[in-house]
């Protein structure tokens, strides 16, 4: 890959790399779409209470999502051919024309942020395959954070892969209780090569995998919140997630 760098400068997001709507061919534009600004910290993600309920006949748990997404491509409506189904035979609702703002094939991909989390939401930055062969599907997850994991200094920060359909990968994931605020900016990366994946916080290496996808990825920052973990009359924060810089640099 070329390397890639994008701080967010405004003030406008660069439409020609990120997709601001979560896996909209399952849903739409529209009714994907995040809701999100820029200002001086870069990308902020945010779920207010009036966000809409992500796929909501569909999906269960009941989700509200806000995300961007650095490639997009469908098949045509009522085909099967999308990126990250999460039922079995799901067809298309909106073609999405294809786009490959940042789909890198190695390298190091690297995400600084920091979120705002409560018990009933989540944050992630996780790469996934474009789809364009069903089989090249698998997920390379750099960071992946649950607000009910958070406790005072530490959390149960989740990261490896996921193999999905790709018959080459096999399920290598796990959510290690570290020492971190992650309300404060961390760098989150993976160092990608041809013999494996290295997993990074802050420069220092928290896991090492011997696999590798052997095809290109895009990559996904997303602030997750759901709404039947809710309890009543203890009020949750407004969830956040603020993407200072996405790094891409080639091996």
């Amino acid at each position: 890959m070329t390397g890639f760098r994008d701080t967010f400068p405004g003030p406008r997001l660069d439409l020609s790399v990120w997709t601001p709507a979560y896996l909209p061919a399952w849903s739409s534009r529209v009714a994907a779409a995040a809701t999100y600004r820029l200002v001086g910290d870069g990308l902020v993600l945010t779920i207010p209470e009036e966000h809409p309920v992500w796929c909501p006949e569909l999906h269960e748990p009941p989700l509200r999502v806000s995300a961007v997404q650095s490639g997009n491509r469908s098949g045509p409506v009522a085909s099967t051919a999308g990126q990250q189904p999460f039922l079995d035979g799901q067809t298309v609702r909106e073609q999405q024309p294809e786009s490959r703002g940042f789909v890198p094939l190695r390298g190091r991909i690297e995400v600084e942020c920091r979120a705002t989390l409560g018990p009933r939401s989540m944050f992630s930055a996780w790469m996934i395959g474009m789809e364009d062969r069903p089989e090249r599907c698998g997920e390379i997850c750099l960071v992946e954070v649950f607000g009910d994991a958070v406790d005072g200094d530490t959390a149960a920060v989740g990261n490896g892969l996921h193999a999905f359909r790709d018959p080459n990968l096999h399920e290598e994931f796990s959510a290690d209780r570290r020492t971190i605020d992650v309300a404060a900016l961390h760098r989150y990366a993976v160092d990608w090569r041809p013999d494996g994946v290295d997993f990074l916080i802050d420069d220092e290496i928290v896991r090492r995998s011997a696999q590798s996808p052997a095809y290109p990825m895009l990559l996904i920052l997303g602030v997750f919140d759901f709404p039947d973990r809710a309890v009543p009359g203890v009020p949750d924060p407004v969830p956040e997630l603020v993407v200072r810089s996405v790094t891409g640099t080639p091996r």
